[in-house]
């Protein structure tokens, strides 16, 4: 089974989690911890077979690539990072604005990008929307079966 392209906004989230340095990488599989820091998900990857599976509730509920398999492809390099644009997005609270905002992904990111001039949220758009295409061309299937989300903040 494919997954499902992602909202735009994970792919910030996704920039922000490497930028703070908050993956830890073990050959094929990673800890990617919260921007509350009190949990973290897990994510598998076969690359031979273009599979990949992360347990947090956007690959649970949704069935979209959230921002923990995206960050692992930042960190292992199949998708290309930009450390000047991660560094936009360092430090965060994703988790604080999104309940902020209800879930509302699209209000997250305008209050995010309202903390931003001009050119840096010009260089993060066109940023995000090349990762946007790559995801999509990458075409990734779901790696076993779905793990449930940790609980918690």
């Amino acid at each position: 089974m494919k997954w499902k392209v992602p909202p735009i906004i994970k792919i910030s989230e996704a920039l922000g989690a490497v930028a703070d340095e908050r993956i830890e990488v073990t050959g094929n599989s990673a800890r990617i911890y919260s921007s509350s820091g009190n949990k973290f998900y897990t994510v598998t990857y076969d690359s031979a077979a273009q599979e990949i599976m992360a347990n947090d509730n956007g690959s649970y509920w949704k069935e979209y690539l959230g921002y923990p398999t995206i960050a692992f492809l930042f960190k292992v390099g199949v998708l290309p990072y930009d450390e000047n644009i991660g560094k936009m997005l360092k430090g965060i609270k994703w988790k604080d604005i999104n309940q902020r905002f209800k879930n509302n992904f699209e209000r997250t990111l305008d209050f995010i990008l309202g903390t931003k001039t001009e050119d840096e949220k010009k260089k993060l758009e066109t940023f995000v929307n090349s990762i946007d295409v790559k995801i999509r061309k990458l075409n990734l299937k779901m790696l076993g079966d779905k793990a449930q989300p940790p609980e918690g903040y």
